[in-house]
């Protein structure tokens, strides 16, 4: 049974488990069993206790307090003393199996202190900011449509965490948000739209990306360029793919990139070409004569008001109608020269027939940051920057950086 004591005592020494109420221990006090404090507790001199001590009142030790095994107090605790408190110190490997919000410790790995931060689940040092989650959108650029019966190109892949449901690019399920850590550079990658084409095959736009230390790379594949110099074929793969070309019988359009976008239409007979794949649709088919229109686009409010990007685009047609381009900025095609698609929408740049015309130039792509504005570092190159609520965007219409 533990011993209970109350009020103002001599004794030094309890030889089994203590609950105090309101003592006052004119000495030094040993407990060689576990200490209960249910109220006040005065030790003018130095308390030991070998095994475990919980206080829900307050414990006043004018001297040493000595606590072998564990010590919980359920007020606050107050050190006034002008020495020093002694943390936990071990390695890496040692930090507790279970932690816990709170919870200090001095790492002898990294030689600084630390503390655990339940929000992002990781130790962060003492003189390190914790990590915080930040939102993407990464389109990149558009492939150029193809020239001299050419087909529509595709646009560049499209990425996104923002949102929910299944609106990134190939209608795939929105990503995880990236966690920066304070003090990391992160570099920006915005590919180029492929150049316009004169009797030859589209080009593909280049990839945008989002990379630096502790995350996986952000990488958006740059659309695929169309058909062109009056050779049948299927269309060429990329974020988005191509639409097939031929004077006859039906070639089938490029793939997309799984996650990222979608497949060019088909060919028809006479140079009916397909139309490029967008982020959200199919490129169209050529029917008959006629080409086929661009796959649409995917529309995101990452900035705060509602964009649409990444459309295809739209075929040539010898004899009936040039496909258009597809929603969120794809070009049209065209006998003569065809339309780019838009500048930083990453949409495809539309086919054209003459064996002497240009093609339509792909669009070049975007990386958009979205984050609390809270968190904002306030260091980048290369963006504009903008709020919406609580948060900061970053567009970078081109390449650049941002440290965290």
């Amino acid at each position: 049974m533990p011993t209970k004591v109350k009020g103002t005592t001599g004794v030094d020494k309890i030889e089994s488990n203590a609950i105090i109420t309101n003592p006052v221990f004119s000495g030094d006090a040993t407990v060689s069993g576990s200490l209960t404090v249910a109220n006040n507790s005065t030790v003018s001199g130095s308390l030991t206790v070998a095994n475990n001590s919980t206080v829900s009142g307050s414990l006043t030790v004018a001297g040493n307090a000595t606590v072998s095994s564990s010590l919980t107090v359920a007020g606050d605790a107050t050190i006034s003393g002008t020495g020093s408190v002694t943390i936990p110190v071990g390695t890496t490997a040692q930090r507790p199996a279970s932690p816990a919000s709170g919870m200090i410790r001095h790492n002898t790995t990294t030689g600084s202190p630390e503390w655990y931060d339940s929000s992002s689940g990781g130790w962060i040092n003492f003189s390190s900011s914790a990590p915080y989650f930040v939102d993407f959108l990464v389109v990149a650029g558009g492939g150029s449509g193809g020239a001299h019966a050419g087909s529509g190109a595709g646009a560049g892949g499209y990425r996104t965490s923002y949102g929910t449901g299944n609106i990134s690019g190939g209608n795939s399920a929105v990503e995880s948000a990236l966690q920066f850590t304070p003090g990391t550079v992160y570099t920006i990658t915005v590919g180029a739209g492929a150049s316009t084409r004169v009797n030859t095959n589209g080009g593909n736009g280049a990839n945008s990306s989002i990379s630096g230390s502790g995350i996986s790379t952000i990488t958006s594949i740059g659309g695929g360029g169309g058909r062109g110099a009056a050779s049948c074929g299927t269309g060429f793969s990329g974020g988005s793919g191509s639409g097939g070309a031929c004077s006859s019988g039906t070639s089938a359009g490029g793939a997309g990139t799984a996650g990222q976008g979608h497949a060019g239409g088909n060919n028809s007979n006479n140079w009916g070409t397909g139309g490029g794949g967008g982020a959200g649709a199919v490129g169209g088919n050529g029917s008959g004569s006629n080409a086929g229109n661009g796959g649409a686009g995917l529309a995101s409010s990452i900035t705060g008001s509602s964009v649409t990007r990444a459309g295809g685009g739209g075929g040539s047609s010898q004899t009936g109608t040039n496909g258009s381009g597809g929603a969120g900025g794809g070009g049209n095609g065209a006998g003569g020269t065809a339309t780019a698609g838009n500048v930083n929408s990453g949409s495809g740049g539309g086919g054209c027939h003459g064996s002497t015309s240009s093609s339509g130039a792909g669009g070049s792509g975007v990386v958009i940051l979205r984050m609390p504005t809270a968190s904002y570092s306030g260091t980048q190159s290369g963006a504009t920057v903008t709020t919406s609520g609580s948060d900061t965007i970053l567009t970078f219409n081109s390449s650049g950086s941002y440290t965290a």
